[in-house]
């Protein structure tokens, strides 16, 4: 028979904060298992060193390396992956000879805890179970007497290793947030929190729960005394405090009229990478106070001092207009994103729309600032393939019936047009890339080209040149545009193009 495998939260660093089911089962494990830095010390060990029996047997399990450089060819990941797996190996051979097995975890065992990885290795072949620790961030929260979320409130864990601009851009989306792993990030942690307008009233909490605690506001803190047991909290707002003090203000709202400054920016931010969105994208950007759109095309949008993001889903078009027309109305600064070109199957026929349903709207200026659409960029990579006559369809029947699309795509068999086909397919529609393949196989030629290009500009950019006849629909997905060429379309070795000339 087997030993059992126990993870084990030894909770933040206060002895009195361990479980007494943590307690008991350290007290009675046969190994006690802990991890520890280059040094050998082992904060978890020390929490609970007046727990360990004499008679049990310990296993320290040293990093081979935490911030330094490593010889190791595969860096400090292939390092660190080597030095699990050796450490599951330990540990199984004690679990293979019946014994129980304890592994300390310093806060919880399954978050940001180095336990995970033995878990990940062992838990499907022993008997395990996880005893649940005291986190830090309860602690941190507990140091500073500051409730983190409450009612509706969301709360975000973020490691203080993310890029500047991301993790500004997280901070900026509201709510409470925990920021761990400092240390040497801090400095950055401090510009992101600046960049979101989130630095006022974040706290810094160091060794929560233990003798050495220190708790001071961010802006006070000295970045080279940080070390990487801390964190920075920052309290969310109380959202439903806010609007019960809204609904007791008895006077009602007066109706903004609109300002002499209002003006709704409609802009595209192009396919994907940063080098296709254009300069007076970039600039218009950069004076903004809100931008508001889908949330994928919001988080492309770097984060800055003072700018408000407003993200929502990718169904609700026309009330994001609404949203955006109403901030514009009130005199703010607003931009309206959207991926590729704003114009091509993008926001801005929603805010016209938004516009022309709403009086109230009537006098707010819309301006719409071009972007590189998909077709381009997908034309670009495979040579020419627009270099003639073409049509762009959406097949997406979402907004329009079938019926529609599929007689569009016949007059465009017929007139013998290059057909650029955006929204193919989804999850939820997967019959209409086959359809269009019939339909068009109607009018013109198997061998006539067809480029299928995913995630043009980005990673895991693929562009593939086919044939109408041997195009698979079940390899078309959302992330795709096809462009199906016309009988002036070739495909050689140099690229795929259009004739200009029409016989």
């Amino acid at each position: 028979m087997t030993g059992h495998l126990y993870g084990v939260g030894v909770g933040p660093g206060d002895p009195e904060l361990v479980t007494l089911k943590a307690a008991r089962l350290i007290r009675d494990a046969d190994v006690v298992a802990y991890h520890s830095g280059t040094a050998g010390r082992s904060i978890a060990r020390t929490i609970v060193a007046d727990l360990i029996s004499e008679d049990a047997t310990e296993e320290l399990l040293i990093y081979p390396v935490t911030t330094g450089a490593t010889g190791h060819p595969l860096g400090y990941y292939g390092a660190m992956e080597d030095f699990y797996d050796e450490s599951a190996e330990r540990l199984g051979k004690h679990l293979d000879a019946g014994r129980t097995v304890v592994v300390l975890a310093e806060g919880d065992p399954l978050f940001y805890s180095s336990y995970s990885y033995l878990h990940d290795r062992l838990a499907a072949r022993y008997p395990s179970e996880i005893v649940p620790g005291v986190t830090s961030v309860s602690a941190a929260s507990a140091a500073v007497a500051r409730p983190i979320s409450r009612h509706e409130d969301t709360f975000t864990v973020l490691p203080g290793t993310m890029a500047v601009p991301e993790l500004a851009r997280r901070l900026a989306d509201g709510g409470g947030a925990a920021i761990m792993k400092l240390g040497r990030t801090f400095e950055g942690v401090r510009e992101a929190l600046r960049q979101a307008g989130r630095l006022d009233g974040a706290w810094y909490v160091e060794r929560a729960s233990t003798g050495r605690e220190r708790r001071l506001p961010v802006t006070e803190v000295d970045p080279a005394a940080v070390p990487y047991f801390s964190m920075v909290l920052v309290p969310g707002p109380d959202l439903r405090a806010d609007a019960a003090q809204r609904a007791r203000s008895s006077a009602p709202a007066a109706e903004p009229a609109v300002t002499g400054a209002a003006r709704l920016l409609v802009v595209g931010l192009g396919p994907g990478p940063d080098r296709w969105l254009t300069p007076e994208v970039a600039a218009a950007l950069a004076e903004v106070d809100h931008v508001v759109g889908y949330g994928p095309y919001v988080d492309r949008v770097p984060q800055r001092p003072g700018l408000q993001r407003h993200a929502s889903g990718n169904t609700v078009e026309v009330d994001r207009a609404a949203a955006a027309l109403e901030l514009a109305r009130r005199g703010e600064r607003v931009a309206v994103v959207s991926g590729g070109d704003a114009g091509v199957f993008g926001m801005a026929s929603a805010v016209f729309e938004a516009v022309a349903a709403d009086e109230r709207f009537a006098d707010v200026p819309v301006e719409v600032l071009p972007g590189v659409t998909a077709a381009q960029a997908v034309a670009a990579r495979a040579g020419a393939p627009l270099g003639g006559d073409y049509a762009v369809v959406s097949l997406s029947d979402r907004l329009k019936p079938w019926a529609v699309v599929e007689r569009r795509l016949h007059a465009i068999g017929e007139a013998d047009l290059v057909l650029a086909v955006y929204n193919p397919a989804s999850r939820s529609r997967r019959e209409q890339v086959e359809r269009l393949r019939a339909v068009l196989l109607e009018h013109r030629c198997p061998t006539t080209p067809v480029v299928v290009g995913r995630h043009v500009g980005r990673d895991g950019e693929q562009l593939v040149t086919t044939t109408l006849g041997d195009l698979d629909p079940d390899s078309i997905d959302m992330s795709c545009l096809l462009i199906v060429g016309s009988s002036q379309t070739v495909a050689t070795p140099s690229g795929v193009w259009t004739s200009r000339s029409h016989p």
